[in-house]
């Protein structure tokens, strides 16, 4: 009534076989979110490089803005007539074409 339980061959596979999932996977990951993630990150760091004084822009918190004066790790934004505010240069999200803020 109760079968005898056989053990199976455990060797003979090929290790190779064995970590393919694991390698297609990772593939998969890397080139749907690794590479794009570094991609973006690459660009957003040109952008911030190629910011100069005049340049209007948005942060990352939406407050938008025109560059008054800039060094290396902050940016003075005025963001209403003789209003200031001092930011990382970091959180720049985007740069606006030029006349997009508009004084009224």
């Amino acid at each position: 009534m109760i079968q005898n339980a056989w053990a199976q061959n455990a060797g003979g596979g090929d290790p190779f076989l064995s970590f393919l999932p694991l390698i297609l996977i990772f593939v998969v990951f890397y080139f749907v979110l690794i590479r794009p993630q570094t991609k973006k990150q690459k660009e957003h760091q040109e952008m911030v490089n190629a910011l100069e004084v005049g340049n209007e822009v948005v942060t990352a918190g939406g407050i938008l803005g025109k560059i008054q004066e800039m060094n290396e790790n902050y940016v003075q934004l005025e963001i209403s007539e003789n209003v200031t505010i001092k930011i990382q240069r970091q959180t720049i999200s985007s740069l606006l074409p030029k006349g997009t803020i508009r004084k009224g």
